[in-house]
């Protein structure tokens, strides 16, 4: 582990080819990835190691001449730099539709920096074998756990990132490292099928490999009552959010709602409410890489901005969106180290990282108490918004019922809440003083430009349309 000697041998290369460059441009960055990821996957019939969704291995130059930004992508930068640099400013040329729409001035500041970041893992402390042989094991203890188990899949997953960028003025390095486990179990009883999860992430795998069996009992029981799981009559109740639904509030109310290319393109209501009320005053939201740790998390981002640490609403109030380069240039804002990209061999866009409510004052016991009939709701199943017009649309695995202040045996299967947010926002009256962090899997934009995000945030109450 550590930094990657591929990047670092390349060091003398890119410098040369940024120099060349700077000869054209009045902006030059060339970003090098070289990222290690393997899945281990077992269920009771197969088990296999193979190479992670994450991994690869790159570079992406970035120009600008003032008016407009080009982006260009390479395997490998070696040989003669000077005919690379020639072959690379033949390339670039600008679209018909895009003649139309370049940018007044770019203004861009490449402040002095040259620093390495690291985060360690302890991958070399376990083999492939011991790995593969830890999801077996998990396999095992689950099916010993219920006759009702048809299957039971144990999924771990280790990356390892190294990241070199180099502008004029910049050189910066980073080598970090996550792992992450996930157990699936398809349950057979009360004449239905159902299929549920557990998860953990660390930065290390000793703390995930013991994370997840710690969840076994749990995860059997959530299984069973699943499986006696009604659907929810639908109509407007209070209702508590667990972490993972108030993640997914955020990140779907005002995460893609926020991130300001989309504001260039006026794709987003959001640009118009800045500087007003859209939440309830008791109300904070963050996003950044530097917020918190996740998978997420980052020293720089694609574009070699520090990580940021971004407050999108404080005391209820839209304060500002989240932006890479490119987006934060065209409006004349600073960047917040969001900007991201699937790969490569993809453009770089303003994306969320890590995007949370903040914890309030509140015991989740008297938060239960406050509600005379409702639901507390649990686990991300799915979720969608319009950034045009602030719909939303967040789907809960399941609900527990709450009656005179108490949780019940009643659970609700699936859940879908909906409405239009600043709606939802304003009715939170309650934030409890806990706070967890989610974020296993990925996040496209749109359909498409996916890259790993984490959210969550302590407990809330609001008053939403449940269906």
């Amino acid at each position: 582990m550590g930094f990657s000697k591929y990047l670092d041998s390349k060091r003398s290369e890119i410098k040369q080819l940024v120099a060349e460059l700077g000869k054209n441009f009045m902006y030059v960055s060339v970003l090098g990835v070289d990222t290690k990821a393997t899945d281990y996957r077992v269920d009771l019939n197969t088990s296999n190691i193979n190479p992670g969704s994450d991994k690869e291995c790159g570079f992406v130059i970035k120009l600008s001449n003032g008016r407009e930004f080009y982006e260009y992508s390479l395997d490998d930068i070696t040989g003669d730099i000077c005919a690379l640099a020639e072959e690379i400013v033949s390339s670039l040329t600008l679209s018909e539709t895009l003649k139309g729409k370049v940018i007044d001035e770019v203004v861009l500041a490449d402040e002095p920096l040259k620093k390495s970041f690291s985060r360690p893992g302890d991958f070399e402390d376990y083999s492939d074998k011991q790995i593969l042989g830890f999801c077996k094991g998990y396999v095992e203890l689950l099916k010993g756990k219920s006759e009702h188990i048809l299957n039971a899949l144990t999924f771990v997953t280790k990356i390892e990132v190294s990241q070199l960028f180099i502008s004029k003025a910049r050189e910066l390095d980073q080598n970090y490292c996550w792992a992450t486990a996930m157990c699936a179990l398809v349950y057979h009883e009360n004449d239905k099928t159902i299929q549920t999860m557990d998860y953990a992430a660390d930065t290390t795998l000793k703390v995930v490999m013991e994370q997840l069996p710690a969840g076994a009992d749990e995860l059997v029981h959530k299984a069973h009552m699943l499986t006696l799981a009604k659907p929810i009559e639908p109509g407007v109740y209070d209702v508590i959010t667990a972490p993972s639904i108030t993640g997914l509030i955020a990140h779907e109310a005002f995460g893609h709602g926020v991130e300001m290319d989309q504001f260039v393109k006026d794709r987003a209501l959001a640009k118009q409410f800045v500087g007003d009320y859209v939440a309830s005053p008791i109300v904070n939201m963050r996003d950044g890489a530097a917020s918190t740790l996740s998978v997420a998390s980052y020293f720089f981002d694609g574009d070699g901005v520090l990580a940021g640490d971004t407050q999108i609403i404080k005391d209820g109030i839209l304060v500002t969106g989240i932006s890479d380069l490119a987006s934060a240039s065209q409006l004349g804002t600073k960047p917040t180290g969001n900007g991201r990209r699937q790969s490569t061999r993809r453009k770089a866009y303003a994306r969320m990282t890590n995007t949370f409510f903040e914890k309030g004052t509140d015991k989740l016991e008297d938060m239960i108490a406050s509600i005379d009939h409702g639901y507390m709701l649990f686990e991300t199943n799915n979720g969608m918004e319009d950034p045009k017009n602030w719909a939303i649309q967040c789907v809960a695995e399941y609900g527990i019922e709450i009656v005179d202040g108490k949780l019940t045996d009643n659970w609700v299967s699936p859940v879908v809440m909906s409405g239009y947010v600043p709606d939802l926002l304003k009715s939170i009256t309650m934030i409890s003083d806990d706070f967890e962090i989610i974020g296993l899997g990925h996040c496209g934009k749109g359909y498409k430009e996916w890259v790993r995000v984490s959210d969550g945030g302590p407990a809330l109450k609001a008053r939403v349309k449940l269906g």
